[in-house]
């Protein structure tokens, strides 16, 4: 298992994840999901984190499972066997399936994002593509199943007809259309959606830390199976204790003098 799969890297506020496979196509591998599960965890618990962005090396973001892998009968991985012992979803933790961090997740899309690529993007908050990126959930034109969640979510972040589309034709989308349909938020230029996106996550890794996870709470368990009434029960459930806090305090009082406010996420 090799770990150096997925690079891992905290600057400030904001925690960089890097799918580092280029040579085949940032496919999946054991230790490029134990790399991701472990990141999504120290995004939870490091209190210093406030954002994640999700990248590829090279002109890839991520071609899903390791097809060639899985035709050779290859044996499994002894020490991805351990870490699954221990925590049995660990791959769908991984892949955004599960346990979805508290904290938004920005993907940064270069290349191609198909199968477990565009599975694993619909499990992040904030997504920005290159124009040449191109997304598709083509399982089906394997004779696989996406179980990374595509069935459920992609339904309900794009129109259905056009998630029926993706799903049964197993067709491509250009950046573009995924732009169109909804299913990303920005488009740039070849080469420059990680400037991007640290543009973005500096933005909210100024704003305050607890206003930023309640919200998050709310977009990830908040839909719209709940009745308005319902659902605005949740939010002052959800967001009420912010105004309780310390930096509830802090953001006034720094509009009041003119200066930036120094958020601590108490």
């Amino acid at each position: 298992m090799d770990l150096n799969h997925c690079l891992v890297e905290k600057k400030g506020h904001i925690l960089t994840v890097t799918l580092n496979r280029p040579e085949n196509k940032n496919a999946l591998s054991a230790g490029m999901l134990v790399g991701m599960y472990r990141a999504w965890r120290l995004l939870d618990d490091d209190d210093d984190l406030r954002v994640a962005i999700l990248t590829g090396t090279g002109d890839v973001f991520c071609a899903g499972a390791d097809l060639k892998a899985m035709g050779g009968g290859s044996e499994p991985d002894e020490e991805l066997e351990k870490v699954r012992a221990e925590v049995p979803d660990m791959h769908w933790q991984a892949l955004l399936r599960a346990n979805r961090p508290t904290k938004p997740i920005i993907a940064a899309v270069e290349g191609f994002a198909v199968a477990g690529g565009t599975e694993i993007l619909q499990g992040t908050d904030i997504r920005v593509a290159g124009e040449g990126a191109v997304f598709g959930v083509t399982e089906a034109k394997r004779g696989l199943f996406p179980l990374g969640g595509s069935s459920v979510r992609l339904r309900r972040q794009i129109p259905y007809t056009l998630a029926a589309e993706i799903l049964l034709m197993a067709r491509h989308v250009t950046a573009q259309e995924a732009l169109q349909y909804g299913l990303i938020g920005r488009v740039v230029p070849d080469g420059e959606t990680l400037a991007e996106a640290m543009k973005i996550a500096e933005v909210i890794a100024d704003n305050g830390p607890l206003s930023v996870k309640a919200l998050v709470r709310m977009l990830h368990e908040i839909d719209e199976s709940y009745s308005e009434f319902d659902a605005l029960e949740k939010e002052i459930e959800i967001g009420g204790p912010c105004f309780s806090s310390k930096d509830a305090r802090e953001g006034p009082r720094a509009f009041r003098e003119k200066r930036k406010p120094v958020f601590t996420g108490e």
